[in-house]
């Protein structure tokens, strides 16, 4: 995110408040939250994207950012939602409070999850750049060294990456760059801090003159991306001043030097800063990246995105056009697994809540809906379903296919479960089979609080299919940090709204 340069009167012209976007639109990919500055992270079979959070409501007109949050998917299309798992108050011994979350990006190293955060320093108007630890990408995080690990004028936006040889270098930096070479350890680092000249031509790009504040508008700007394929090192970043597009610069070594090699997006739709990077997974390239298009956005309102692309035959990157659809699923759901409500494709009136103990979706109306996309019902199909919910009131799931206003295939009735998780089966009117799009609509609720956690499809109807699912006390994961289980325990069953003590 750019924070350090003359904005001010200059770019918010044309930033605009939007109309929601069309229900078959993919990009943004997050829908119920702000979503900036996205850092993927592929691990296992699974990718996880760390993300700043922009407020809806801004203060001063400016970026309002008060925590980190965290999303996981294996599909590339649907999204789960996996808590909020830093905040200012992570960082309480040196950060600001409440506010001035900004660019972050997480490694995992040796079983150990390392989350590098820039906070405003208390007390000072410039920034450190601080590191958090985990047993799990979930958290909980803590702050093992209570203090930036640097700190100073521009130097935001960290870049964390390990080389072949077990070397960790950070990078960062806004309209200059630097690095340090971390030890084993992550948290701390050897030697002096390295400068590396963004104004030479040759390593980023033509020089761009000087913005209205007098600093120079080099075409290195910020949010440094550095990563390593096929022997080559790729230092990919925000360019071209303000506003912003992406960029990269290639290497034969992690330190440089670096020969630019060209643009690879324009400026954002909507937002006057471009952050984001580029992971391989599962066989697909992917280049992530923000935009102002979410309903309300704009350039302190920007929303995480994602296009697939291919690397030329000699390594380098291709232009990328943005695109409104995004990417094709590379994977189906299984819907006779349980599966999480706040794994979500799209959403509306959706506000996903929790933390590494377990997530939800949460401030459900009759208004609202989720979508998941590509569920395969095979060929027998679904007959019965099961939802783990919980409600202050009556309140209703209708069970759609293809679209959100198509005829339900059930309907869930739920009566007030007095706020405590309960299990809601129903057999399906007519059964789903093939690969579908499933949408949940709710209706006729009368609850203040509607909360639904998970949901499971099934090939018998209730009648002979047992219910056995329970919570138990504590959240499990597996190697790749996913949640197995969640933390709430169950006493009431209710089938086709008649409620049965366990």
């Amino acid at each position: 995110m750019t924070k350090f340069i003359n904005m001010k009167g200059l770019l918010l012209t044309g930033i605009t408040t939007l109309a929601p976007l069309s229900i078959w639109a993919q990009n943004p990919i997050i829908h119920d939250r702000y979503t900036p500055d996205p850092a993927p992270y592929v691990h296992g079979d699974t990718l996880y994207l760390f993300v700043d959070h922009d407020e809806k409501v801004t203060e001063n007109n400016y970026f309002t950012m008060k925590d980190w949050l965290l999303y996981s998917t294996v599909d590339m299309v649907n999204w789960t939602y996996r808590g909020t798992p830093i905040t200012s108050k992570t960082f309480s011994s040196w950060a600001k409070q409440d506010n001035d979350c900004w660019a972050s990006q997480c490694i995992e190293r040796n079983g150990k999850w390392y989350w590098y955060c820039t906070a405003t320093i208390k007390g000072q108007s410039y920034p450190g750049i601080g590191v958090a630890v985990a047993d799990n990408p979930a958290g909980p995080y803590k702050d093992p060294i209570k203090k930036p690990l640097v700190k100073g004028w521009f130097k935001i936006d960290p870049s964390v990456f390990i080389d072949d040889n077990g070397q960790a270098y950070l990078y960062y930096g806004n309209n200059m760059l630097w690095y340090v070479k971390l030890n084993k350890n992550m948290t701390s680092f050897t030697g002096n801090e390295v400068e590396v000249k963004t104004k030479d031509e040759t390593a980023f790009g033509p020089y761009k003159g000087y913005n209205d504040d007098g600093t120079p508008k080099t075409n290195f700007e910020e949010a440094s991306w550095i990563y390593k394929r096929n022997g080559k090192y790729y230092l990919e970043y925000a360019a071209g001043g303000v506003p912003e597009h992406w960029a990269y610069s290639t290497a034969d070594k992690a330190t440089g030097p670096w020969t630019y090699q060209g643009k690879i997006l324009g400026q954002a739709d909507n937002s006057f800063t471009i952050h984001g990077g580029s992971v391989e997974f599962k066989g697909h390239h992917y280049m992530f990246y923000h935009n102002g298009k979410l309903s309300g956005g704009g350039g302190y309102k920007r929303s995480t995105c994602v296009e697939e692309f291919t690397p030329n035959e000699d390594g380098t990157i291709p232009s990328i056009k943005f695109t409104t659809a995004g990417v094709s699923p590379i994977q189906t759901l299984n819907p006779f697994e349980l599966q999480e409500a706040e794994t979500i494709n799209k959403c509306s009136g959706i506000l996903c809540l929790g933390d590494y103990n377990g997530c939800y979706a949460s401030n459900i109306t009759k208004s609202s809906y989720i979508k998941v996309r590509n569920v395969d019902f095979g060929e027998a199909g679904a007959k019965s379903f099961k939802a783990v919910v919980r409600t202050t009131g009556d309140a209703v799931i209708l069970i759609r296919v293809k679209t959100a206003s198509s005829t339900a295939k059930g309907k869930v009735n739920i009566p007030s479960t007095d706020g405590e998780w309960q299990e809601v089966t129903v057999d399906l009117t007519t059964p789903i089979t093939g690969v579908q799009d499933l949408f949940f609509t709710f209706a006729g609720t009368t609850a203040t609080s509607f909360d639904f956690d998970k949901w499971q499809f099934f090939e018998q109807p209730t009648s002979i299919q047992p219910q056995t699912t329970k919570r138990p006390s504590q959240a499990t994961y597996d190697l790749q940090g996913r949640r197995t289980s969640n933390h709430i325990n169950h006493a009431i069953k209710i089938i086709d709204g008649k409620k049965i003590i366990k």
